[in-house]
């Protein structure tokens, strides 16, 4: 039986100083549920309405059903999802989904980061690693974020890294028990010739 073959640029590992980016782990499930459990408060404003339990939503066996899920967009190309480990601890994730191939060749870009790692500039460099992956390795062309109005932390993230603001979409997601409004960002491939690392590095003075 042939095996089929992976997408362009999957699987891989990215890192830089002191952040590195994996395909998620089924050995960290009981990591990833402790983490997600300790940043409720943190996170559930950005988080799909959802009639789940947070506790429930984010258990190991929760973990485990996604990670599948996951992997097995991965593997037919439709989705890059990585774990983010800051010096080693589990951080966050960070994930291109939704790729569409043809003459779009684009993705959309979330991420979510531990509140305790917020405010140091990870988050912000694992998503330049992402995007200079997703525009080099994977050959994508258009990489777009949608982020709430209300998320002025997303909002300076993104900025930061070179994405444009292109407009509002108007009640876009079921968000946190309603349907909200989003801004769309997006970062091109020719936007920053030297690369969104580059990018990182300078406006973060590394």
């Amino acid at each position: 039986m042939t095996q089929p073959v992976p997408h362009p640029g999957w699987p891989a590992r990215l890192a830089w100083g002191p952040v590195e980016l994996h395909p998620l782990r089924r050995r960290d499930a009981v990591e990833w549920s402790r983490l997600r459990i300790a940043n409720e408060d943190w996170l559930r404003p950005w988080e799909p309405t959802t009639s789940q339990a947070w506790a429930v939503r984010h258990s190991p066996q929760a973990y485990r059903a996604m990670r599948r899920a996951i992997a097995r967009r991965a593997r037919v190309g439709t989705s890059v999802p990585f774990a983010i480990r800051v010096e080693g601890r589990l951080a966050g994730q960070v994930t291109v989904d939704n790729v569409v191939r043809g003459a779009l060749r684009a993705g959309f870009l979330g991420y979510w980061i531990d509140r305790e790692v917020a405010g140091r500039g990870m988050a912000s460099l694992a998503v330049a690693l992402v995007c200079d992956h997703a525009f080099g390795a994977v050959g994508l062309h258009r990489l777009q974020a949608d982020i709430r109005p209300e998320n002025a932390r997303s909002q300076r993230l993104v900025e930061r890294l070179g994405f444009t603001r292109e407009g509002l979409l108007r009640r876009y997601l079921d968000i946190d028990g309603d349907w909200r409004d989003h801004q769309a960002w997006s970062l091109l491939a020719e936007d920053l010739p030297g690369g969104v690392l580059a990018r990182w590095r300078e406006t973060s003075g590394t």
